[in-house]
């Protein structure tokens, strides 16, 4: 029997306390070769809300599950009609101070690599290349039974038509890009089949209760095995998708360092935790080591 997927985690009373200190990130970046990876707190500060740290959306939202999605139509139905509404905040996201110093540090050939949790885009936008979406991304829809890929945005336009006058107020919107809408609001919101072959249509994102494709987890392990330093920002690490790579680079004896303002469940495996607001710890980094995070996004 399949378990519900794990949405919570509570620290541990004797967990290392977190720190002010950006020295040891410091060199470790100074020295190159740095893995990034990244949660949903590096994008909070454009507007996108994470999971678990103050004011998180699991404090008044269930995340929808792949189980869930796959074996109720009206599970469907409640998530294209969130989903929709709140696929036009993401659009107007754009990427944070955080997000342009990563893409500053690759540019200045400090990292190894990126591999992000989050399923909005915005590292690209700001600028990086090759980013590894270990979840996904919101930008494509699959079809469940022809796999064929397409635009959200080709979605997008079909769900408009097929729902004119769908504008509910949303109570919030969560980093799944999922509104939070009652049951009344939803409706008898239309849900889109495949324009291929008619069949159920999913975001091309990692559900929970669903696995990273092993293909990709296999490349994110090979990045982690070749990085000279692990750094994770944003991310409470509670689900093993990100966890695992932290374990990993602890065993091997790579330095693990976490930037992320409350306890995370690698905090045992890391050098250091640095307990500040990402934007303002990755800024007061690109300054000191002498980096200009450039302003530079690129158009979507």
């Amino acid at each position: 029997m399949r378990m519900r997927p794990t949405l919570s985690w509570t620290p541990d009373e004797d967990l290392p306390p977190g720190t002010t200190d950006l020295g040891p990130v410091a060199d470790a970046l100074g020295a190159g070769g740095v893995l990034v990876l990244t949660g949903a707190g590096i994008s909070t500060e454009s507007g996108i809300p994470d999971y678990r740290g103050q004011g998180g959306s699991l404090s008044r939202h269930t995340p929808m599950t792949y189980q869930d999605f796959t074996g109720s139509a009206r599970a469907r139905r409640r998530y294209w009609a969130r989903s929709h509404l709140g696929w036009r905040t993401f659009g107007r996201a754009r990427p944070n101070a955080g997000h342009r110093a990563v893409a500053a540090f690759a540019r200045h050939g400090l990292l190894s690599g990126v591999i992000t949790q989050n399923v909005d885009g915005l590292h690209q936008a700001a600028g990086s290349d090759g980013v590894v979406e270990l979840h996904g991304s919101l930008d494509r829809v699959v079809c469940l039974s022809c796999g064929t890929y397409s635009p959200r945005r080709e979605l997008a336009r079909r769900l408009e038509e097929a729902n004119a006058g769908f504008e509910p107020v949303a109570a919030g919107i969560n980093p799944d890009g999922d509104a939070d809408l009652t049951d009344e609001q939803v409706g008898d919101f239309r849900v889109m089949p495949c324009a291929n072959c008619g069949g159920i249509l999913k975001p091309d994102v990692v559900f929970f209760g669903e696995a990273v494709p092993p293909p990709r987890v296999e490349h994110c392990r090979a990045l982690v095995g070749e990085a000279a330093s692990l750094l994770v920002l944003g991310s409470s690490l509670t689900v093993m998708s990100g966890l695992r790579f932290v374990r990993q680079a602890a065993q091997a004896g790579t330095p693990v360092l976490i930037v992320n303002r409350d306890p995370t469940r690698g905090d045992r495996n890391a050098l250091t935790r640095v307990a500040l607001p990402l934007g303002a710890a990755l800024t007061a980094l690109t300054s000191r080591l002498g980096i200009p995070a450039d302003d530079q996004e690129r158009s979507g």
